[in-house]
């Protein structure tokens, strides 16, 4: 049995993700949409997905969320980043005129147009392999390669590459999903990426935050 927290900041694609985990919890299980703590402590499992800017993310964060005892939270149970909710755990990120993050997994958020050659289209829209780089419970029963949906003209620079759970690439290689301890964090959308989406979504609702 799952409760399951998807945090709304006022920004991001909430409804899709909240319909694509309906599909996948079992009758005991529960998820909402919500922007209380109270509701975040008491879940099992928290979402965060996202879609922008980081600098109006984080804004957002601070007006609807205690940012400091959000920033608890996140570290404590199973945590699920999509899109946008994978760049703001970084430290830093140069979209538009930079912003700094949560600080949760160290480094950057670049711009994709600047790594690639100008004939390659940005932002990066549709579908594309996954490459996975760690044998996480996330991936059970999802082949290496598999197709994910992707809509993002920034991505991720961690600090340590250690912490790189997927990569893909177009134009360049980028990580496309990064995880440590209880969390797991994705660049691409697994909400609007069929059922291999559905099973990763599935696979992070039964998840108990440990990784081997």
């Amino acid at each position: 049995m799952a409760d399951i927290a998807i945090i709304d900041y006022g920004m991001g694609n909430v409804h899709s993700v909240f319909k694509a985990l309906k599909k996948v919890i079992d009758k005991n299980s529960k998820v909402k949409v919500t922007n209380s703590i109270k509701d975040i402590l008491n879940c099992t499992h928290i979402v965060f997905p996202g879609q922008g800017a980081a600098a109006e993310c984080m804004s957002n964060i601070k007006n609807n969320l205690d940012i400091v005892e959000f920033k608890k939270i996140i570290v404590q149970k199973p945590f699920l980043g999509i899109c946008m909710g994978l760049q703001v755990l970084m430290t830093h990120s140069d979209e538009n005129d930079g912003a700094e993050c949560l600080n949760i997994l160290g480094g950057d958020v670049l711009s994709l147009k600047n790594k690639v050659k100008s004939s390659i289209k940005v932002p990066h829209m549709g579908w594309n392999k996954i490459d996975q780089k760690y044998r996480h419970p996330l991936w059970a029963n999802i082949p290496n390669n598999s197709f994910f949906y992707f809509v993002h003209s920034y991505y991720v620079q961690p600090i340590n590459n250690e912490n790189i759970l997927s990569t893909t690439t177009y134009g360049t290689t980028f990580a496309s999903g990064l995880f440590r301890d209880n969390i797991v964090a994705v660049q691409f959308h697994p909400e609007k990426s069929s059922k291999i989406g559905l099973k990763m979504l599935e696979n992070f609702i039964l998840w108990d935050g440990e990784v081997q």
